[in-house]
């Protein structure tokens, strides 16, 4: 299975958002997209679910163009930046609902093991973010998009996290971004990078700092 999205154009009043963007993500490659807070990651990915509607857009699986919303399909899920889930649902109730065997999350996550009859609220937000990560990635859908999944978990979650990545990859297109950009240089098979509306396959990290993405710890983000 092959996604790609082109001539999609988005603007917010005059502010032009993205203008000239090309992402092709294939089954069995996670798909990496990098660049500053603002240049549009997280638009293109409510774009690519069908959240926000743009100017122009062209999307295709398969060559062939989806029409009206990709979600529309079933075959496609969205973690987003902020919080998915109402909080007064317990733990329990949540794994039940997403049709998730409980026991296998906690064989990964062994810490979550106390919080099975807990409600969700009683979590902290990195906890949270673990529970709702996971969720997603164990969905029985063929596309996966993740809005920065790795904000506010503990290194050692996010390292689980890696092994299940590509363990899932061979099954699922999977596009992701972080503002922590070394986990996706390490996770990405193929890598964009926007800039200024456009993309730009990026193939050796020479090109980023290039970009002026890559000269210290303080400058990307």
């Amino acid at each position: 299975m092959i996604l790609e999205v082109d001539n999609i154009e988005l603007n917010f009043g005059n502010k032009k958002i993205l203008s000239a963007i090309y992402i092709k993500a294939e089954k069995g490659k996670i798909t990496g997209i990098l660049g500053r807070n603002g240049c549009g990651k997280s638009c293109l990915l409510e774009i690519i679910f069908g959240n926000l509607k743009p100017k122009y857009q062209n999307i295709r699986i398969n060559t062939k163009k989806v029409k009206p919303n990709l979600y529309s399909l079933k075959n496609i899920a969205y973690l987003p930046q902020y919080s998915l889930i109402p909080k007064d649902l317990k733990l329990a109730t949540l794994f039940k609902l997403f049709e998730q065997d409980w026991k296998a999350f906690i064989m990964v996550f062994d810490s979550f093991k106390v919080y099975k009859k807990s409600r969700l609220k009683n979590l902290s937000s990195g906890e949270i973010r673990v529970v709702e990560t996971y969720l997603i990635l164990n969905s029985k859908k063929d596309i996966i998009l993740l809005d920065e999944p790795f904000s506010f978990i503990a290194p050692i979650y996010v390292e689980q996290f890696k092994i299940m990545l590509h363990q899932i990859k061979k099954e699922k297109i999977i596009l992701i971004t972080d503002h922590f950009y070394n986990d996706i240089l390490e996770l990405s098979d193929t890598i964009y990078f926007l800039k200024n509306g456009y993309s730009k396959l990026i193939t050796t990290t020479e090109e980023l700092e290039k970009e002026g993405y890559l000269i210290n710890d303080k400058s990307a983000s």
